[in-house]
């Protein structure tokens, strides 16, 4: 699972990523479709086992051109996806609610991606280096400060890889965008209102030793990038 050239343009696009809806919204080069995946924090896994479909939400990382997730060996989900079974990943960044004149224009302001492909399980080293990429991608800096997996621990752990060969951005950004002059018309307030995500006050565990500080990874944490137009707007995701 080698990495993919960031300079690729288009080549993640194919027949089946190709957006059809608003297609003016979408992107398919490397650098895009990798800036929302690393700014992510959960993925929705879709697969169909025995006729039925599902939709997995986990977490998972990427590295280079392959995005990682893990789980229980005893997962039914992992045993199936390790099998080669067709799947689609998604992820989604909600970046403002788009507060329109009339309900039909009204919207979301989103970053998306779809990758579509096959999942292969990763062993050896790599396994070790996807699961500490998982550390890092959810609380980067964690890695300085936990325990390391067991040989059981591993055991008890399947790690996928997914190859990002075939995958779609979509990114809706800015203000209302009215269908008719009468709604440009009408009265009452009508904008973007800006969604980010904000850490709360940490909670320290129970059983924490008296005077262990907060390190600073956590204090200051915040998830990478920033949607579009935020640096303008002054609406910066970045903490205080």
């Amino acid at each position: 699972m080698g990495p993919i050239d960031p300079a690729a343009g288009s080549a993640l696009r194919t027949p089946r990523t190709t957006v059809v809806r608003h297609p003016e919204r979408a992107a398919y080069d490397f650098e895009t479709i990798a800036a929302v995946l690393d700014e992510g924090l959960f993925c929705h896994l879709g697969f169909v086992a025995d006729g039925q479909p599902y939709v997995i939400p986990t977490n998972y990382a990427r590295r280079d051109g392959t995005l990682y997730i893990h789980g229980s060996s005893a997962s039914r989900m992992l045993r199936t996806l390790a099998g080669g079974v067709p799947l689609c990943v998604t992820v989604s960044l909600i970046d403002g609610l788009v507060l329109a004149r009339s309900g039909f224009a009204s919207s979301v302001n989103y970053r998306s991606v779809v990758i579509l492909g096959t999942g292969t399980e990763v062993t050896g080293p790599e396994k070790r280096e996807a699961l500490d990429r998982i550390i890092e991608h959810v609380v980067p800096g964690r890695l300085a400060d936990i325990r390391r997996p067991d040989e059981s621990e591993l055991r008890a752990t399947v790690v996928l890889g997914i190859p990002i060969t075939e995958a779609s951005a979509k990114v809706r950004s800015g203000p209302p965008r009215e269908k008719t002059d009468e709604d440009w018309a009408r009265h009452g307030w009508a904008g973007v209102l800006p969604l980010r995500l904000v850490p709360g006050t940490p909670q320290p565990c129970p059983r924490l030793a008296p005077g262990t500080p907060v390190p600073d990874y956590v204090s200051r944490y915040a998830r990478p990038g920033r949607p579009p137009g935020a640096a303008a707007s002054g609406d910066d995701p970045a903490p205080e």
